[in-house]
């Protein structure tokens, strides 16, 4: 009978890993692209979000179906998440208050200062809240809301990376059959709706989250 075969163990750079690694590397680019004046580069920027975005959703799939969930998986896939929100909706604000005539967002125009507040001061309570949580031996993972929260961030970001460069060639071309003027208009109101909703659910998430946790605060029903 031949020697048993060693133990396999699940390197920490497994293949999710790897992805989660390339979306932290990719957001300085990000960054840069979502902030130029160039069609291309916007377009661009609207590509490698979009691309971010899906490799979010596929390395947790082939964590889990692969069972290669580890501890570096854990840590670093939130920074991603985060880092990725930090340089792209940055970028929007910042545009939305240079002053031109295609430079503000749909329905609302300079993106208020006060939605940048709430949704960062969101993701810095709740982390903070996370890490006291666990030195009281409390996890809080991942709920529905926090979910919610995050898809419909993504759907805002994206509509607005998509947005600007769209309008400028649009406009430069002097676009105006009855598909495009449909397709702006339905991009309007998809980016303007979804910023709502956006900034609603992180609301509704961060209460959520508390009133889930409240015993960690030593608060009793």
């Amino acid at each position: 009978m031949g020697a048993p075969e060693p133990p396999q163990r699940s390197s920490r750079f497994n293949l999710p890993n790897v992805i989660t690694v390339s979306r932290i590397a990719v957001c300085p680019l990000l960054f840069w692209l979502a902030m130029s004046s160039s069609t291309n580069a916007r377009f661009a920027a609207f590509g490698l979000y979009t691309a971010a975005g899906l490799s979010d959703i596929l390395d947790g799939y082939l964590a889990r179906r692969d069972n290669l969930v580890t501890d570096m998986g854990k840590l670093l896939d939130p920074i991603a998440d985060k880092l990725l929100l930090v340089v792209t909706l940055i970028p929007v604000y910042v545009i939305s208050h240079r002053g031109g005539e295609l430079d503000g967002v749909p329905w609302v125009g300079e993106l208020p200062m006060w939605i940048l507040v709430v949704i960062f001061g969101r993701e810095l309570f709740i982390t903070v809240f996370r890490a006291y949580a666990a030195r009281r031996g409390v996890v809080i993972a991942a709920g529905w809301s926090g979910k919610r929260k995050a898809m419909f961030q993504m759907f805002f970001i994206g509509g607005a990376l998509l947005w600007y460069p769209l309008i400028g060639v649009g406009t430069l071309r002097g676009w105006n059959n009855g598909f495009w003027t449909f397709f702006r208009e339905g991009l309007e109101v998809w980016v303007a709706v979804m910023l709502g909703l956006a900034v609603l659910l992180t609301v509704y998430s961060l209460l959520d989250y508390l009133w889930s946790y409240r015993t960690v605060v030593g608060i009793r029903d």
